[in-house]
């Protein structure tokens, strides 16, 4: 007789996750670059910015509000890439699915990464630009997004046949996408090598970066996240419907066509974003949804609204803890999340062996 397993319920766990994010955000804001300020100056810049104190002397004020800057960022980028992967693994009924496997987050490098090029010109003068009060922010943000909306609509429309999405095709054009985009930025990358501030604004994009954030990125960040959370009631239990198959899910009264396109909608949004903010960070929408399965379940009801808590404990966690571990030396984001995702993925493989001979 199969035991049946148990879960966590959905509010321990995020109780859980909240101290944690607390605790990493703590840390990690008492943890910089300089040992000029410590936690409790940072929190008095802070207060500062909220009109609470004085200012903290010279420069300490500015180097306080980076590190919030960062920290806003890091925890809007790590909760938009995990609930990206849970609505890319809803809709698609596989949890092998994620923004990064499937080309989306790719793609929206990709569609920034062009955009780059357009508005910096042969000046590589793209930081000046991201610093200013014009429109190349904002024109980043949107051929991220559209780059992401082009590939996952492409991605489902070549992965669907009969009405069905076969989960191979799916991953199979992802791994295709993505060494397509792979090369396009390489190829960028080689004509502007000789631009150092394009060649890091191109290798920002390429590794990921949550450095000298600005108000403008956590500002966007969480605008788009915000505009996604709004869906979350609107498709959760639809995509627990969706678990049985389309076709049931239609029986059963759901409007599968508007549950898909808004899931991969919003899906895609978060991801976008991530990407116009911070560049290219991988599995972050992989690991976060699979492990709070394990955890808590499979229903959308509570994975999409964990996920939330979740990606932000994940992203910060792993780059605090290689803070504390290289110092000065720490590694890019969307490297180190690699490093993690990488095996994590394969394992996944490993494990679903079975199922996936069966494809």
């Amino acid at each position: 007789m199969r035991r049946e397993k148990n879960y966590l319920s959905a509010r321990t766990l995020a109780l859980v996750l909240a101290v944690a994010l607390v605790a990493i955000g703590l840390t990690s804001l008492g943890l910089g670059s300089t040992s000029r300020i410590g936690l409790s100056e940072t929190l008095q810049g802070l207060l500062a910015m909220l009109g609470m104190a004085e200012p903290l002397n010279g420069s300490l004020q500015t180097i306080a509000e980076l590190r919030l800057y960062k920290l806003g960022t890091s925890v809007g980028v790590g909760a938009a890439l995990a609930l990206s992967g849970a609505l890319f693994q809803g809709v698609f009924r596989n949890q092998l699915a994620s923004p990064s496997i499937i080309g989306v987050t790719a793609g929206a490098s990709l569609g920034a990464s062009l955009m780059i090029l357009l508005i910096s010109g042969s000046a590589g003068s793209f930081f000046l630009i991201e610093r200013a009060a014009g429109m190349g922010p904002l024109a980043i943000s949107v051929a991220a997004f559209l780059g992401a909306a082009i590939t996952a609509a492409t991605v489902t429309l070549l992965a669907t046949t009969g009405g069905r999405i076969s989960v191979p095709t799916l991953l199979l054009v992802g791994i295709a996408i993505n060494a397509i985009v792979g090369g396009a930025i390489a190829a960028m990358q080689r004509f502007a090598v000789e631009e150092a501030d394009l060649m890091r604004a191109l290798m920002t994009w390429t590794f990921g970066r949550l450095d000298d954030r600005s108000a403008y990125h956590v500002i966007t960040i969480w605008i788009g996240l915000a505009a996604a959370i709004l869906l979350i009631p609107r498709v959760a239990g639809e995509l627990d419907l969706f678990a049985a198959g389309e076709d049931d899910a239609h029986n059963l009264g759901v409007n599968t066509g508007r549950v898909k396109w808004s899931a991969l909608g919003a899906g895609c949004l978060c991801a976008a974003l991530a990407v116009s903010v911070a560049g290219q960070i991988a599995f972050v929408g992989l690991i976060t949804p699979h492990i709070l399965r394990r955890l808590t379940g499979p229903s959308h009801r509570s994975l999409l609204w964990l996920s939330l808590l979740g990606g932000p404990v994940l992203l910060c966690g792993a780059d605090l803890a290689q803070r504390l571990v290289l110092g000065h030396g720490a590694l890019p984001p969307g490297v180190v999340m690699s490093l993690l995702g990488g095996p994590f993925f394969l394992v996944l493989l490993v494990r679903n062996r079975s199922s996936v001979e069966g494809w």
